[in-house]
């Protein structure tokens, strides 16, 4: 197997005189012809034909591939046949090959149109979510400040600060949608970057329940974390945020009573579980909660439903896992590990 055959995309590799000379696993599997009756033969069998109907390539190149400056075919749904005669729609593009200019032949690359579709839908569906998500907050800090700039002197002091505490918090609610959508952006392009370093998980848990009983007044949460619990090797904020999320869930989804958030060593890792007591869920959500957009018919449907997504994801990037139990009418719990010899392994020492 070449490395190439592990790419998610067919790859064809065209000559001069565009006959296939090279392709990939994904490319067999999507022509349906074996990899020995596509190499050699005109890239005219699999008859390309443009979303029109067109014939593509049939005479020879697109008259831009006589300009040097152009090195890429566009992106485009086109259409192929494949060896049982059915015709499947793909997105095409792709780059040229030239020698000191001279056209060599093109390196294209095919994905299922199907596929494409629906991750654009998925990327559509995040810009609707979040906007909705953003419109609440941003209404809120518009309506408060007019207020407080029309009416200033007709305020009394206890309303002017209720009103400041509100705007203040729903630009909190604004900053943690933005950073969800830098992190969704950087947990899929691979660009994520960690700033690690020590870190007392018991004391960062602590500040995390200090500041959510903040929203939660009624908050009743017990920290169990054993006598010398090892600092780990982390990203303090990310831990913060999924910390943060996994608690916050728990008010919102389940209860603030009888709140634990417990930690734990093993042989190679150190977890934090957050306990709660509510009503649990049943086994066939287990597998969605940490899927995109997931939020239960049976909850409240606030939030985005991106929050444990891009924690699972946070704490991958880590070398962690982030699982869930839960009991039907007993409750659930969210538990997170991170590798405890981090620093000598990205280290060596």
């Amino acid at each position: 197997m070449q490395p190439y055959d592990l790419l998610p995309d067919a790859v064809v590799c065209l000559d001069g005189a565009r006959r296939i000379v090279e392709v990939n696993q994904p490319a067999v599997a999507l022509t349906g012809y074996p990899s020995d009756q596509l190499v050699g033969q005109s890239c005219e069998m699999l008859a390309p034909r443009s979303k029109g109907g067109h014939p593509l390539l049939a005479g020879g190149w697109h008259p831009s591939a006589n300009l040097r400056s152009v090195s890429s075919l566009p992106e485009q749904e086109i259409s192929i046949a494949r060896a049982d005669g059915e015709r499947v729609k793909v997105n095409a593009t792709g780059r040229y090959l030239r020698d000191g200019g001279r056209l060599q032949g093109a390196v294209l690359s095919l994905r299922l149109a199907e596929a494409r579709r629906h991750q654009s839908a998925t990327g559509i569906e995040i810009v609707s979510t979040v906007s909705h998500e953003l419109r609440s907050p941003l209404t809120s800090v518009k309506g408060y400040t007019s207020l407080l700039l029309n009416r200033w002197e007709r305020l009394r002091d206890d309303q002017k600060r209720m009103m400041l505490e509100q705007v203040n918090h729903d630009a909190d609610r604004v900053t943690r949608l933005i950073t969800e959508l830098l992190d969704i952006s950087r947990l899929e392009s691979g660009r994520l970057v960690l700033r690690r370093q020590m870190v007392d998980l018991p004391d960062l848990s602590r500040t995390v329940v200090e500041k959510v009983r903040m929203e939660y007044p009624d908050l009743d949460c017990v920290l169990d974390f054993p006598a010398s619990f090892p600092s780990v090797y982390a990203d303090a904020d990310k831990v913060v945020q999924v910390l943060t999320n996994l608690v916050e869930n728990a008010c919102k989804y389940a209860s603030p009573v009888g709140l634990r958030v417990e930690g734990n060593i093993s042989d190679s890792q150190a977890s934090v579980a957050v306990v709660d007591q509510g009503e649990g869920f049943p086994e066939s959500d287990l597998a969605r909660v940490f899927t995109k957009f997931f939020r239960r018919a049976e909850t409240k449907p606030n939030g985005t439903g991106l929050g444990l997504w891009i924690s699972r994801g946070l704490v991958e990037a880590h070398g962690g896992q982030l699982d869930v139990t839960s009991v039907p009418g007993e409750g659930s719990t969210f538990r997170f590990t991170l590798p405890l010899y981090a620093f000598e392994e990205l280290h060596g020492s």
